[in-house]
């Protein structure tokens, strides 16, 4: 179970990396689908900030586990935010990346708990 919780952060904090990074850069595809569902670009830093911060959290949870853990339940709040407002926006086209990237973290949260 540990080695799996090993993959699973490592895996979802190059995710959020990644996703960070683009929200820093501006890349002109996540800044479209932003602001598509009423996101304004002040908040991108901020976005990039919390993902970045749940990045360190996962891989700081192989070391000790609970903070781990505590940085996978904000991922999941994080992409739950933003499934909920890709629905809000009427966004229905939008919503499944982040509704994979939701159950995608709920497995670092599980494993973690389960490895406590």
């Amino acid at each position: 179970m540990f080695v799996a919780y090993i993959v699973a952060a490592v895996v979802m904090a190059v995710v959020l990396a990644g996703s960070g990074r683009a929200k820093l850069v501006k890349d002109p595809k996540i800044t479209a689908g932003l602001t598509a569902v009423g996101v304004p670009e002040g908040w991108f830093p901020r976005l990039a900030a919390l993902e970045i911060a749940g990045a360190l959290g996962l891989l700081a949870g192989i070391g000790f586990r609970p903070l781990g853990v505590a940085a996978g339940a904000g991922v999941v709040l994080y992409f739950a935010g933003a499934v909920v407002t890709h629905l809000r926006a009427r966004d229905v086209k939008g919503a499944p990346v982040p509704g994979v990237l939701l159950l995608v973290a709920v497995a670092p949260v599980a494993l973690g708990l389960a490895t406590l």
